[in-house]
């Protein structure tokens, strides 16, 4: 599995992931936001990403680091193009997140109280990658066809593994499940839908 926390395993990955890598190091990204623990979360990473799929950043930032982060967002990345900076409630836990377009690409960066290991994007990246690793390339482009056909990526993968409920509670479900358990899981639910 790669170091999702070290970005280097961009550079040598798929054209989109490479891109990725060029302009978020472009924008010094890992540098800016080195104290908030920015992982790049998401379909790129996992290479399942589309046309219009953007550029997700998850960050640690502390009820009182977030005033400190979102001037920090304003003055780096205030004047690009589509700049957007708002805080709600997502997941029960109070959030920063920015918007903004550079090279191409459309950004969006996260900022939550808790370590990135523990937010919900990142802990759904890894169900997702145990489960894309279990099913192989059969299941990476199922994945792929249910999003060209509009679904988000959670709901995706919850109706390929028939997973009942809210899909995003119920993808934890899966955490933590060994290899062998998701492909016994995978295995269980007979054949992939096939597109027509």
């Amino acid at each position: 599995m790669p170091d999702w926390k070290d970005p280097q395993y961009l550079k040598t990955g798929s054209r989109r992931q490479q891109r990725a890598y060029a302009v978020l190091a472009e924008l010094n990204i890992w540098s800016v936001l080195r104290c908030f623990d920015p992982v790049l979360a998401g379909t790129i990473p996992l290479g399942i990403d589309g046309p219009g799929s953007d550029l997700d950043l998850i960050c640690e930032v502390s009820p009182e680091a977030r005033p400190g982060f979102r001037e920090l967002l304003q003055r780096q990345y205030g004047h690009l193009p589509s700049f957007r900076l708002r805080q709600h409630v997502i997941g029960g836990q109070e959030s920063v997140v920015c918007n903004f377009r550079y090279g191409g690409e459309v950004l969006e960066i996260f900022g939550q109280g808790l370590p990135t290991a523990r937010q919900n994007a990142y802990r759904h990246m890894l169900v997702e990658y145990a489960v894309l690793q279990a099913g192989g390339e059969t299941w990476r482009r199922a994945v792929r066809q249910l999003k060209v056909q509009g679904l988000k990526t959670e709901p995706a993968f919850a109706q390929l593994l028939q997973l009942a409920g809210n899909p995003y509670e119920a993808l934890l479900a899966l955490e933590g499940r060994s290899a062998a358990e998701l492909s016994a899981w995978i295995v269980s639910r007979g054949e992939l839908p096939t597109s027509d």
